[in-house]
């Protein structure tokens, strides 16, 4: 039988978009697998806030805390959009995906950093986050770039992704350089902000928009929450462990497990 007309060579698949209407469409292997990488991403987000917090640093744990949060859930919003227009699943994109990946563990190394800076009260050093977003970010541009190449329908929204998430993170690396402060570092973030949120809005709604398809995105969401109720259930487990270690099973212990487990049930 002759190759079809979808296949290049090394087995490598045109990104032409998917079906937003394929029936029985879930998430892939690999993306649970990319998942992974955020379950570390919200355990560090979460230990770092609970040490400020312990600490009595509440404005630390409640600016770090947002600031982590929204790092995290853009950096997974990002690959899952683009995953569910145009996921080939050949080699190319898997190996892309790995790069993200990596990205997304040098993100959270640099949470530590990040909270002990806002400690601190100088400046907010973010270098290490943006780092691991330069790395996830340099492969998400170059997939933007080979939809936008392999797909001429969808081309001007695939190059409007591509730009606005050039021109963000160009602003996110020169924070960096100037060595703002936390007050100005705030006003910019705003800005840039504004910018990462721009670039889907006029991509989807001004320029065509991708074949993003509505039960996989609405499922991919509802495991991301998964991911990060998990903390709870963590979080339940880790203090039951060390009221036992100190007291024994005690009407504490059962109170802290009724408590965590039906604060992180009622939340879902």
């Amino acid at each position: 039988m002759p190759p079809s007309s979808d296949t290049l060579h090394h087995h490598t698949r045109r990104m032409r978009g998917r079906d937003p209407n394929q029936l029985h469409r879930v998430a892939t292997p690999l993306e649970l697998l990319f998942d992974l990488t955020f379950v570390i991403a919200f355990g560090l987000a979460a230990s770092q806030f609970a040490h400020a917090q312990a600490e009595g640093h509440y404005a630390t744990a409640l600016i770090g805390f947002g600031f982590a949060s929204f790092a995290i859930c853009w950096a997974w919003i990002n690959f899952s959009w683009f995953s569910s227009a145009y996921d080939t699943d050949d080699w190319i994109f898997r190996v892309v995906t790995m790069v993200q990946m990596i990205g997304v563990l040098v993100l959270a190394i640099g949470l530590p950093r990040m909270f002990a800076s806002l400690e601190s009260g100088k400046h907010l050093d973010n270098s290490v986050m943006v780092l691991g977003y330069v790395i996830m970010r340099i492969a998400m541009v170059f997939q933007w770039l080979r939809a936008a190449r392999q797909d001429p329908a969808r081309r001007r929204a695939c190059l409007t992704y591509a730009a606005a998430i050039s021109i963000a993170q160009l602003g996110w690396v020169a924070q960096i350089i100037f060595d703002v402060s936390v007050s100005l570092f705030l006003i910019l973030t705003c800005i840039l902000l504004a910018i990462e949120l721009a670039g889907p809005f006029i991509a989807e709604r001004k320029d065509g928009g991708t074949p993003w398809h509505a039960h996989h995105i609405a499922e991919r969401y509802s495991l991301f929450a998964i991911i990060a109720l998990g903390e709870g259930v963590v979080g339940s487990v880790a203090t039951i462990s060390a009221v036992v270690e100190e007291q024994g099973w005690t009407m504490d212990a059962a109170l802290v497990c009724i408590a965590g487990t039906g604060l992180t049930f009622g939340i879902w």
